[in-house]
Formats: structure tokens, sequence, C-alpha cells
């Protein structure tokens, strides 16, 4: 049987919808063993490249902490920052919120969010998508949130005294993000005495992902990948101290020994 023009158009139209489930009319939703991807037509093409992106996060982070994920999430790859925003606008309930240039990307228990990374180069400032090093390393920092709030008793991080540099520095360290150019930076600070006093500035200035990363580090270096795993569900600074059997000043003593006398 030879089909019309308009019957073969007709039978992509079908098997096209079949094919992807759309949502609300602009999401395209693909399921996956562990997360679930949305994205709108216009990535189409890229969807395989986020794809890998994604699973090599995710297993980066099961590497790191030696388990899986504890659900099932959604990774929405948003066309442009208007999408973005929107997006937070809602979950954050901060309808005139506006994001900063460099903010491209968003994790907690139940979903990822972040811009195409395909027009970072105009949507974004900062973050280049061809430097798939880094790349890959902020989609990894990002998952490394998904993990920690499906286990933290505040999923989407809303609740938590004193521990951004916690939150923060262990998605910087555990997604390689602490490298040996943040290690300089921050020997350097330290050596000119150029440091924050309170682990609370931690996630604060230019040096916060070093600073916050590194600190992290000394807690993994110092008291074990296990242990580490064990400060994952608290989100009180009082919490991760008494659990660490230590205080403030002396985890600070000991973190400025552990950075000054290891090689960058």
């Amino acid at each position: 049987m030879k089909l019309t023009c308009l019957q073969l158009q007709l039978l992509f139209s079908l098997t096209t919808f079949l094919s992807w489930k759309t949502i609300d009319n602009n999401w395209i939703v693909e399921k996956h063993a562990s997360y679930n991807l949305y994205y709108t037509f216009i990535d189409n093409k890229n969807k395989d490249d986020y794809n890998r992106l994604v699973e090599k996060g995710m297993s980066d982070v099961r590497s790191f902490f030696g388990s899986s994920f504890n659900k099932t999430f959604n990774v929405f790859i948003h066309p442009n920052r208007h999408s973005l925003d929107s997006s937070w606008q809602k979950d954050w309930k901060m309808p005139d919120f506006k994001s900063e240039c460099w903010m491209v990307a968003s994790g907690v228990s139940t979903k990822l969010d972040v811009i195409s990374p395909e027009v970072w180069d105009k949507e974004a400032c900062e973050h280049i998508y061809t430097n798939f090093i880094k790349t890959q390393q902020l989609i990894t920092h990002e998952l490394v949130h998904v993990y920690h709030g499906q286990i933290n008793i505040s999923p989407d991080f809303s609740n938590m005294e004193g521990i951004d540099w916690f939150v923060e520095g262990l998605a910087t360290y555990a997604s390689g993000q602490c490298d040996s150019e943040r290690i300089t930076e921050i020997k350097i600070a330290i050596s000119n005495k150029n440091i924050p006093k309170t682990l609370d500035s931690f996630w604060t200035g230019n040096l916060k992902y070093g600073l916050s990363g590194s600190v992290v580090m000394y807690i993994d270096h110092k008291y074990g990948r296990a242990h580490l795993k064990k400060l994952l569900p608290f989100n009180k600074k009082s919490e991760i101290l008494s659990s660490l059997n230590t205080s403030e000043d002396v985890l600070l003593k000991g973190w400025i020994e552990f950075m000054v006398n290891r090689k960058s």
C-alpha cells in the first residue's frame, strides 16, 4: 500500500506522540531506571549527551559514597534562563526572583534543574559547555545535592542551621571541584591570614568553594568516609560537631594544619 504525504505525516506524528510522552504541552519525559529526564523539543538533539552527563555524575556519586540514590528523581533541562527562573520562583515561593548569570543549576532530593548546557555561552557567565571536565563536575556537584537531600532531614535544604559550608563543601569535594587550583588559593589565603574566623562565614566571598570544599576534605581525611556519610542526615552545625566529638575552634585549627601541609 502506497501512503500519501499526508498519511506519512500523520503516521510520523503518531509515532512521535507514542515515543515521547509530553507534559503540559511543553516538556517531553524520557524515563530511565533511576531518574526521569524532562526536556523540550529544542533539546532533542542534545538529550543523549545530557543523559551521559547525568549517568556519569550518578556513577561518580555512587562511587564516592559507596551506595546508590534512595529514590527516583527528575532532571529538568531548561531551554533558557527564563524557564529556570520560573521554576525556581515557584519552588522557592519567590515570584520576583531573578537568578545571577553564573547560576545554571540546582539540586534537591527530588530533582535537578539545569539550563541546557548547549546554551550556556549565551545564557550564562563563568560556564563553558565545551570545557567538558568542569561541565561534568558541575552536574556531579548538583547530583551530590540530590543524593544528600534524599538522606537529609531537610530534603530541599531549606531548614539548615549553620551548615551551608557543609552542604556546598560536600558537593564541591565529592564532585572533584576542590582541585589543585582551589587548594593553592586556600593555602595562599591561610598564609596571608585572609580566611574567615568561623565556619558560618566559609560559604561567602570568592573563595567559598575552596574554603568549604577543603574543610569537608579535611573531615574525610581525618575521620574517614564512613563517618563523613554519617553526617549527611544532620541539619545543624552543632550536630555535626557533636558527631565529630570536636569544637569549631579545634576543627578549624586541624583544617589549617592539614591545608598548610597538603601538596597542591
